[in-house]
């Protein structure tokens, strides 16, 4: 989850000039950039347990971080992210340690600045005794095991989340996700993205698939992570159908938007808790009571950080079906929709693709693939057989990018671990499937030692 963002005081004044401020967002393809964000969850090498914030924990990892040339970001004291060049590092809820990468031109630097984030981790975490693996749901602790980082939002956000659904702390706590960042440049150009990538995050979330054990023992599923987000907080998750509309644009999103229910508003460094209030409310001045004042862009820009779909609209396309995974599947994640969405003959593909099927078919799947993966059943076949016609267009959009690295490769090199998926070779969740009850003869806990970065 980010970190809070600098405040825009300009009153708002119309639905209009909140469609124009995500808006500005559009740009050329010549500018277009990929950014990166993944999680993963430390752990003590002795014990096995989550650090705490301190002593000797999440703290000292970030501030040996800092030492490295990173700027602190701090709440009520409490080292609580990093920033650098356009990239930086934030604490999901229990300390899952995030890095949302800087806006990149190549899958190739995508890879390099998460092998340079990684190094960076391990240097500061193994004097502590601790390590970090990158998995999609926590394979050992329950929840009440898990530590909570001192960050202002959360406190409000543990409040409310088990009003509005069952599994919104386990999401909070126990989930770790990658997503990439891409750009649009236009409303058109937006809207063809949106709908491509959101009827295609559940053979996503199928391919990279990372979460099959819970508290110790299988769980039955290919995702847990998946599965948290089917009652986490369903007003503002998941699919919505205004997203599939024909005349779906950034007025209409901002329409949906100002009915999600709120969490908080900054005011002079403080946050106020509003969670459930409608910002449609707030724009109309119906909560001056609270003694907050006007909604400002500010205000809508924090509010948009709250919206939990699939895929997430801001000034650009947040991907966030996936389960956090190997280095190489991390990329890969990247890889797959950059190949897809940035490049217009392969959107133009995957767009004629996707309108094969109605919505709903999507939606569907959507309930299916926590459970059964790629074997979820999809149009007469499975999810992974769209899997292979969505690898492969995004395999064409890639070798259509030609961006090559020092040897001479491209950015299709990024998708090896896809195309092994697609063709027979196991997810991650049933890799580690097959070694609980193999090798690892049921002991879940081996798991750290060989997922860690």
């Amino acid at each position: 989850m980010s970190n809070p963002g600098e405040a825009d005081a300009t009153p708002i004044v119309s639905v209009q000039q909140l469609a124009d401020y995500i808006a500005i967002g559009c740009k050329p393809a010549s500018a277009y950039r990929i950014g990166t964000e993944h999680e993963k969850f430390g752990f003590h090498h002795t014990t096995l347990a989550s650090p705490p914030y301190e002593p000797a924990g999440i703290r000292a990892v970030l501030e040996g971080i800092q030492a490295q040339g990173w700027a602190p970001i701090t709440d009520h004291g409490n080292p609580i992210g990093l920033k650098r060049n356009g990239a930086s590092v934030s604490l999901e809820p229990a300390g899952q340690l995030e890095l949302s990468g800087a806006p990149l031109e190549t899958l190739h630097e995508t890879a390099d600045e998460m092998a340079a984030h990684f190094a960076d981790v391990r240097a500061v975490s193994e004097p502590l005794n601790l390590g970090f693996a990158p998995l999609g749901f926590h394979p050992t602790q329950t929840r009440d095991q898990m530590p909570w980082m001192p960050k202002s939002r959360y406190r409000l956000m543990r409040r409310y989340m088990p009003l509005v659904g069952s599994m919104g702390l386990d999401m909070m706590t126990r989930t770790c996700t990658v997503q990439v960042n891409l750009d649009f440049c236009s409303e058109a150009d937006m809207a063809a993205k949106l709908k491509v990538s959101l009827a295609l995050q559940p053979v996503a979330t199928a391919l990279f698939a990372n979460s099959p054990f819970y508290e110790g023992k299988p769980n039955g599923l290919m995702s847990q992570r998946a599965h948290v987000w089917t009652d986490t907080d369903n007003a503002r998750s998941g699919m919505p159908g205004v997203m599939f509309a024909e005349e779906f644009g950034f007025e209409r999103y901002v329409d949906w938007v100002l009915d999600v229910p709120m969490y908080f508003v900054m005011r002079d460094g403080e946050i106020i808790d509003l969670a459930g209030a409608s910002f449609r409310d707030f724009m109309a001045g119906k909560l001056h009571n609270q003694g907050i004042g006007e909604a400002t862009l500010g205000d809508f820009a924090d509010h948009l950080t709250t919206v939990f779909t699939d895929v997430r609209l801001k000034r650009f396309l947040e991907m966030r079906g996936a389960d956090a995974g190997t280095p190489a599947m991390m990329a890969a994640q990247s890889a797959l929709w950059v190949g897809l969405l940035h490049d217009d003959a392969a959107l133009a593909a995957a767009l004629a693709l996707v309108r094969r099927h109605p919505w709903s078919a999507y939606q569907a799947l959507r309930a299916e693939v926590p459970r059964l993966g790629l074997n979820a059943p999809f149009a007469g076949g499975t999810a992974r057989d769209l899997a292979r016609d969505i690898v492969e267009i995004a395999q064409q959009g890639l070798a259509a990018r030609a961006r090559r690295n020092p040897q001479g490769q491209d950015e299709t090199i990024h998708l090896a671990p896809l195309q092994s998926i697609i063709h027979g070779s196991p997810t991650q969740a049933e890799h580690w499937l097959q070694r609980f009850h193999g090798a690892w003869n049921g002991d879940v806990t081996m798991i750290f030692a060989e997922a860690a970065i």
